[in-house]
């Protein structure tokens, strides 16, 4: 069997690392929260747009929401952080 390097019509794929970098910020920022003390983030989703982070569903308490931006702005890549946590 032979195996050749995977073209489509003569050219090379490029694989979006832009995509990459995102999801591992993203997962980066979920984990931090995740296991940040004086937070419930369960209710928390997190999206990556380049380096901005958006933070959107509910936590208990505004001292919560607050904690989230906070664990959010530490995380290293992270440039600006949209929190749209409601309090629920």
């Amino acid at each position: 069997m032979v195996f050749k390097a995977a073209t489509f019509h003569g050219v090379r794929p490029e694989v979006e690392s832009e995509n990459a970098k995102r999801s591992a910020l993203e997962s980066t920022v979920a984990d931090a929260l995740a296991v940040a003390g004086g937070l419930d983030a369960s209710d928390v989703t997190v999206t990556a747009v380049g380096q901005e982070i958006r933070l959107d569903g509910t936590a208990a308490t505004p001292q919560e929401i607050e904690r989230a931006t906070v664990v959010a702005e530490a995380v290293p890549g992270v440039r600006l952080v949209r929190n749209r946590i409601l309090v629920g």
